[in-house]
């Protein structure tokens, strides 16, 4: 199986291709990601016994950590990295084509938000922006440089200029859709300091709120926001340094994945066991769009997905959850 028969078939996937383009990805993977092919051995597993979606092992994604995963041999454009307390491992996600990732980004956010190119896009993402390695922020930068608005750009902590640039977006310009991409201890800092109306503005948390701020859950950060900024809604991104597909909420934390993206639950306790729908299990990522390095993500993320393809996220496995899941380990 071609890797640019794949690439192709994921640009343009529709769900009802999604299961036999996964088992493709999955077969292609086997043969050419040598962790994930070992990982397939010590778990017993029979590539070819595999038929069904829901058969498919996730390979733990602590493994970022540990490993280079590559489908395929290939030279690294670009390496995504995870933020990390000192002294903590983060995780390394070999790049072999920038440009796809941007890409498929685009498609992603494209799909629920309509045409880059009709926003004015401002991005408040601090903590990102101090550190190399960003995939959040390459995604930021691209989408501000699509959307051909010169009015777009990056904010650090520089709140009364970005007040006095919103204010001034959406006086001269009242029929521009402006979108604040924001990481959530940002956004809190900027409400708490300022109580003003942003009410055609889509603000949209990413999240980031560890080691910053005192944790609070999704719900109590976007009644503040919304109280401070006059919204009905507060959006949000899900996506992390391990995927090149994002999730996105536009208000009350359900998300819906993009083209590329499938998330399935599964038992806490047991790692190889799916959850049933509506009840709480930690999640498993399919990102299509992973193809050169591994499509298959079990992630730590406790959440809840629903019939129609949606999720909610629930928190973070603790210690004691994760010791179902130590037998996943290579």
């Amino acid at each position: 199986m071609q890797r640019s028969s794949l690439l192709e078939r994921i640009k343009t996937v529709k769900d009802q291709h999604f299961t036999a383009l996964t088992l493709d990805v999955f077969r292609y993977q086997a043969e050419n990601n040598p962790v994930y092919r070992k990982f397939l051995e010590l778990l017993g597993i029979n590539q070819a016994e595999i038929q069904r979606i829901e058969d498919i092992p996730f390979l733990p994604i602590q493994l970022f950590k540990e490993y280079e995963l590559q489908s395929g041999q290939w030279p690294a454009q670009q390496i995504f990295s995870s933020s990390g307390t000192t002294g903590s491992a983060t995780s390394k996600h070999l790049v072999r084509d920038t440009q796809w990732y941007l890409e498929n980004a685009r498609r992603g956010f494209e799909y629920f938000y309509g045409d880059l190119k009709d926003f004015v896009i401002l991005a408040l993402l601090p903590s990102y922006l101090e550190r190399q390695g960003s995939s959040l922020i390459l995604m930021a930068q691209d989408f501000i440089e699509q959307s051909q608005s010169a009015r777009g750009g990056f904010y650090l902590y520089n709140q009364e200029e970005l007040i006095k640039h919103l204010q001034s977006i959406q006086e001269e310009q009242p029929m521009t859709k402006i979108l604040l991409l924001g990481v959530s201890f940002a956004l809190l800092d900027l409400a708490e300091a300022n109580s003003i109306d942003l009410g055609n503005v889509i603000i949209m948390e990413t999240g980031g709120m560890k080691g910053r701020r005192e944790e609070i859950t999704r719900t109590e950060l976007h009644q503040r926001l919304k109280l401070a900024f006059h919204q009905e809604n507060i959006h949000s991104e899900y996506g992390m340094t391990e995927l090149f597909s994002q999730a996105y909420s536009k208000g009350e934390g359900l998300f819906l994945p993009a083209p590329t993206m499938r998330v399935l639950a599964r038992e806490i306790t047991d790692p190889l066991q799916l959850q049933s729908e509506q009840r709480t299990g930690v999640l498993n990522i399919i990102d299509l769009a992973n193809l050169d390095t591994i499509s298959f993500i079990a992630t730590e993320d406790l959440g809840k997905v629903h019939a129609d393809g949606s999720f909610e996220i629930l928190g973070r496995l603790d210690a004691s959850d994760v010791r179902g899941c130590n037998l996943m380990v290579i």
